[in-house]
């Protein structure tokens, strides 16, 4: 048995070409599905795991979906118009929930910039590995993804990005200060910027700050109209593009900080029965904001994800068939083709168990490589899987 086992090693080493492409077809026709199915059970895992850890939130009328994963993934639907501040001071106000504001309109170097208050730290059970939580206006904390992949530490600056690509309109750039960098905690905040919420609002341009003007005098090409009360000034007038300790006190906004825009608000409640009345009242009589369970949206979502997988398992199984009909297909040209040498083989002394043990041999080595090799691999795609689930889901 050794001595046809040797043979059939020595006639797959000399036929590299036909034996590399046995191999890999059948590596591929096992490592594409067996990928899905892991990339596919790290999806729900991940997408579950953060929808649970989010019981509650409130944002704009439309899409459930959108705003569980606007709320959760900071991923911002441009069509759905953002809520009023107010809805977080009446979520407040009614002593039901601490309610979490979320602001995730725009990024920074391609990473979301998202505006919130301290407690959302405090909620996702974030810890500051180096410096400290944003204090004053123009702070930001990076999670930590962000400072890796931008090379960042305690006392740089990042720079927002334009609403426009070509830069003719849209917001002005804040350049912010990096106050901490979280640790990690192979979640979507590794990917993001956290700024105060008043930080987010100057970045939409709600509110700035420019040169004192008390001092101009009226003939000033940067004053319109002064009178004891106000100054109207012209377009002349340099806005900060960054927030100092020495320009800071000149930023002001602008309206009813009340009516400024969040795009999500997590709902904190110390139980269930808080949670139930606090979506009654919105399920009730509010028009401008809805009451959504992630968790439920979610189940939903990979409730169809798996049925839609169904189809491509179906499909797999043809292909592998395809691929086993095929194999076998090349076995039986190649028997058709050897029948000479394994004639030959039989009239120099060889049995024709030896003859079929060579070919049995030849099989077995070739499935043998086929299968370390989609083990090395998919060992490589499992131990990978994590975190590219997170950049899809982030990105």
């Amino acid at each position: 048995m050794s001595k046809a086992f040797q043979l059939a090693w020595q006639y797959v080493c000399h036929h590299k070409v036909k034996s590399a492409v046995l191999i890999f077809s059948i590596v591929l026709t096992i490592l594409l599905p067996v990928t899905i199915k892991i990339l596919l059970w790290q999806f729900n895992q991940k997408v579950l795991a953060r929808a649970d850890e989010t019981p509650a939130v409130v944002g704009p009328v439309g899409s459930d979906l959108d705003l569980a994963l606007n709320a959760t993934y900071f991923r911002h639907n441009p069509q759905a118009k953002p809520i009023p501040f107010s809805e977080v001071e009446t979520i407040q106000a009614s002593e039901l929930a601490k309610a979490i504001p979320i602001h995730s309109r725009f990024t920074a170097q391609q990473f979301k910039v998202v505006g919130t208050s301290l407690d959302y730290f405090r909620y996702r059970q974030l810890q500051v590995s180096i410096g400290g939580q944003f204090a004053t206006l123009g702070d930001c904390v990076l999670g930590a993804q962000v400072a890796k992949s931008l090379n960042l530490t305690v006392g740089d600056q990042l720079l927002s990005d334009r609403e426009d690509v070509i830069g003719f309109g849209g917001v002005t750039p804040l350049k912010m200060n990096v106050a901490g960098i979280l640790g990690e905690s192979r979640s979507p905040d590794d990917w993001a910027v956290f700024v105060d919420l008043k930080t987010a609002w100057v970045i939409e341009g709600l509110g700035h700050g420019h040169e004192d003007l008390s001092n101009e005098s009226e003939d000033s090409v940067k004053i319109l109209k002064q009178t004891d009360k106000e100054i109207i000034a012209s377009a002349g007038v340099v806005s900060f593009l960054e927030i100092t300790d020495a320009n800071i006190g000149s930023f002001h906004f602008h309206g009813d900080t009340s009516e400024f825009p969040v795009t999500a608000i997590i709902v904190d409640s110390p139980d269930v029965k808080s949670e139930t009345i606090l979506q009654g009242r919105f399920q009730a009589g509010s028009a401008e904001a809805q009451f959504t369970r992630p968790g439920k949206v979610m189940r939903e979502l990979m409730q169809m994800v798996f049925r839609i997988n169904q189809f491509f398992d179906a499909n797999a199984m043809m292909i592998a068939l395809s691929t086993a009909m095929l194999l076998a297909l090349v076995v039986m040209l190649s028997l058709k083709l050897r029948s000479r040498e394994m004639e030959t083989m039989f009239r120099i002394g060889c049995s024709r168990g030896t003859i079929a043990l060579l070919q049995i041999g030849e099989l077995m080595i070739i499935f043998a490589f086929a299968a370390l090799i989609t083990a090395g691999l998919v060992w490589l795609v499992w131990i990978n899987s994590a975190s590219v689930v997170e950049s899809l889901l982030v990105g």
